[in-house]
């Protein structure tokens, strides 16, 4: 048996605009399959191999999206780890393997990323059951991915001797190659692709680390000492985390070991790291576009066109992305995919609302959706869960009027407790304490109008909350 690690603290900046720092992509479905958010596809390919319940590693700002995400799908989490900040996959490793072993136990840990597409999941559970064999002799495991082409986005990996029972000791790793570097490595069929995914005894990483890179380890050690811990979720301690230095696991451990070994996949996998690798994994039509939503292409060809709000019409043209949403359109040519994460860097730059998220917010009581706003107003289409509740709260600067569109309002304002029902309305004046819940069977959706000289989000003071939010989220 096994735990498994899953990765999902990325932020997909080369997905915008349907990725956004609030909502990444490893959250969304992209890879045109039904079957969930790559999130939720991670887990499912687990299925069939013998493991125990998974460690979850996130961003404090995603937890209630990752607990909706496992309640969706059905799935049981050991732990979700929270990290106040991102140091990359060494730090987030290490804080996982703290507490997979917190028990007494030292389990096998299984470090899989959250967006990763793998068509063949046969192959990769086969792969698993290798590295586990090698995992259980105390060798650090990671999946080198087969090649199918002189890739320069990915790193590679060297691969040495055979050993038994499949895999290969670790020549060496290697960069980001150039063009003609990827072709030499590719035609020498002595190379992999690194995937970024690893298996190997907890105790083993963890010795690793603090031979090659104490400093990682001690800071996790106390960030994990004084983490907060509720029903959940663990609220990793920010002051002493923030002491980790930004460090993968490759260059923190797996260059540096001697206990390496890498197993060899074959099995469609793509990290769908860029406009182009979503395009790549299809499906597609006879002109080769990949067509998602309500799209007309005529004289089109090697297009990904998704449409997710309005009609989007394609004339003529090639090797183009074309992603539209509710706020942003992005067209890109399908060979400068890579930059959109420029596009993301003048958005954070000039603080724009469309870096952070989109017109549709999730909350852990459910959702609401800007509908119009302006000069001192604000119109939203707000959706509570059933038994789902908004804190007690005020606002200094907005009054509000909500009105029932479906199911049933339980509304505190001030000292009055009203239940509300389809076409009935009332009104929070500005700075009186107000709460909303659903107390029926349905989901409650609800239209509100703010009027206002401010409409900011930051605009609340919270006096009671079931979900223990400290920020405004």
């Amino acid at each position: 048996m096994f735990t498994p690690v899953i990765l999902a603290g990325g932020n997909g900046s080369r997905l915008w605009p349907l990725s956004r720092q609030s909502f990444p992509k490893q959250f969304l479905a992209l890879d045109g399959q039904d079957q969930g958010t790559m999130f939720q596809r991670t887990l499912a390919r687990l299925r069939g191999l013998d493991h125990s319940p998974a460690v979850i590693v996130s961003n404090e700002k995603h937890r209630f999206i990752v607990a909706e995400q496992l309640r969706v799908a059905n799935v049981a989490s050991r732990r979700i780890i929270l990290e106040p900040l991102a140091r990359n996959t060494a730090p987030a490793i290490a804080l996982a393997a703290l507490e997979a072993m917190a028990d007494g136990s030292d389990p096998i840990l299984l470090v899989l990323s959250a967006d990763h597409h793998i068509h063949d999941e046969d192959a990769f559970r086969e792969a698993v059951r290798v590295a586990q064999i090698h995992a259980e002799a105390g060798r650090l495991v990671t999946f080198g991915i087969t090649p199918t082409s002189a890739e320069t986005g990915f790193g590679y990996i060297q691969c040495g001797q055979a050993v038994e029972r499949g895999g290969f000791a670790i020549g060496a790793f290697k960069e980001k190659p150039s063009p003609e570097l990827a072709a030499q490595y590719l035609n020498s069929g002595e190379y992999l692709w690194n995937s970024g995914m690893f298996m190997f005894r907890g105790s083993v990483f963890l010795g690793e680390l603090e031979r090659h890179r104490p400093d990682i380890l001690s800071a996790c050690r106390v960030a994990m000492e004084h983490a907060q811990i509720d029903r959940h979720f663990t609220h990793v301690q920010a002051e002493q985390f923030s002491l980790c230095e930004e460090e993968s696991v490759d260059y923190a451990v797996m260059e540096r070991t001697t206990a390496g070994l890498v197993v060899p996949l074959n099995a469609g996998w793509n990290d769908l790291g860029s406009w182009s690798a979503i395009w790549d994994v299809g499906p597609h039509d006879a002109n080769s576009n990949r067509l998602e939503g309500d799209v007309i292409a005529l004289g089109t060809r090697d297009c990904l066109v998704q449409s997710h709000h309005r009609l989007v019409a394609a004339v003529g043209v090639e090797n183009l992305i074309i992603i539209e949403t509710k706020d942003a359109v992005l067209i890109a040519s399908k060979h400068d995919s890579q930059q959109v994460r420029d596009v993301v860097r003048h958005l954070q730059a000039g603080d724009r609302s469309e870096f952070v998220s989109h017109p549709l917010v999730n909350r852990p009581w459910g959702h609401y959706d800007t509908v119009d706003k302006g000069e001192r107003y604000q119109v939203k289409r707000i959706s509570v869960l059933p038994g789902e509740s908004l804190s007690l709260q005020l606002h200094y600067h907005r009054a509000e009027h909500w009105i029932v569109v479906s199911g049933t309002a339980r509304v505190i304002c001030g000292e009055q407790e009203l239940i509300l029902s389809e076409n009935q309305s009332t009104y929070i004046p500005l700075g009186v304490r107000h709460s909303l819940s659903n107390p029926g069977k349905v989901p409650l959706e609800l239209i509100e109008v703010q009027s206002g000289v401010y409409l900011g989000e930051d605009d609340i003071v919270r006096f009671e909350d079931r979900y223990g939010r400290l920020e405004n989220s």
